[in-house]
């Protein structure tokens, strides 16, 4: 068998098994191509140059094995092999931590977020869980001093391994912390990946959803429980002209209608102008529109 045949092969089973993808794919052709690759040490960014390689039968039964893996205990890949990656940068993760997949990464990547953070002065990521946005932001903005705070110990345990990995052990402050609660000083820029998801959509996770900390996912009845909490502190923690950046997922418009008065910029994403948010400091304040 080659070693395509058998990427094909093992998207036939994750999607007649019916397994949920979003962390890090979007359907079982790509899913079983990651751990195809994975389980065999290959590059996972070189699929078409190993599509022909003939497989022994032991490394065919290695990949059977961690795809059934993937079936029987519907743990998203990424505990399975101890990795993700987010804008082409490799991260650990394990059940300790929310799989990273954060919008924000794009924006930090991309330079969207350069017209309001000049790349010096201080840069929060809030609720950083296992550290990747932080290191993001650190590698985008060179000349910025950033910090990780997170409420989880054994979430910022997993930050740590993370920071260390990527050699920003100088640059890269995490705190423990309720919120801002433990967090001092001003930043200029905040980066907030927070538990947003509603109730109602909590109850209908897929179960590879459920195997993540709810911890990092539950936002409570309309998902804004945090939220409301952040905005009414963030401003204490942000100098004049600083911003924060808001992921909420699918939840406009119970953030529309938790803040109707709220002057927002929706940044554009590969999902779409509905998924992050700006707020300047004034606007947050109920000053300037942003």
């Amino acid at each position: 068998m080659t070693l395509i045949e058998l990427v094909n092969h093992s998207a036939a089973r994750l999607e007649e098994a019916g397994v949920a993808f979003g962390h890090g794919t979007t359907n079982a052709f790509d899913e079983a191509a990651w751990l195809v690759l994975w389980a065999l040490g290959l590059p996972l960014d070189d699929l078409d140059g190993v599509a022909d390689m003939a497989l022994s039968p032991q490394q065919c039964a290695t990949v059977e094995e961690l795809v059934a893996e993937r079936i029987r205990t519907r743990k998203p890949a990424a505990y399975l092999t101890r990795e993700a990656w987010l804008q082409g940068v490799p991260f650990y993760v394990d059940e300790r931590a929310i799989v990273p997949r954060s919008f924000i990464a794009e924006l930090l990547a991309g330079g969207d977020l350069d017209p309001w953070f000049d790349g010096s002065g201080r840069i929060l990521d809030l609720c950083t869980g296992n550290g990747s946005l932080a290191v993001l932001a650190a590698m985008a903005y060179p000349d910025a001093a950033v910090a990780g705070a997170e409420l989880s110990p054994d979430a910022l345990a997993v930050a740590r391994i993370n920071v260390d990995r990527h050699g920003l052990q100088d640059r890269i402050e995490l705190v423990e912390s309720d919120g801002l609660q433990a967090v001092s000083g001003a930043f200029d820029l905040i980066l907030c990946n927070p538990p947003y998801v509603n109730a109602a959509s909590m109850a209908q996770l897929p179960a590879e959803y459920r195997a993540e900390p709810q911890l990092a996912l539950a936002g409570g009845a309309d998902g804004m429980d945090f939220v409301r909490r952040l905005l009414h502190e963030a401003p204490a923690h942000m100098n004049p002209g600083a911003a924060l950046v808001l992921e909420i997922g699918n939840e406009r418009p119970h953030f529309e209608d938790a803040f109707p008065q709220l002057a927002a910029v929706w940044l554009e994403t590969s999902a779409g102008d509905d998924q992050v948010l700006l707020l300047t400091r004034e606007a947050l304040a109920g000053g300037e529109r942003p």
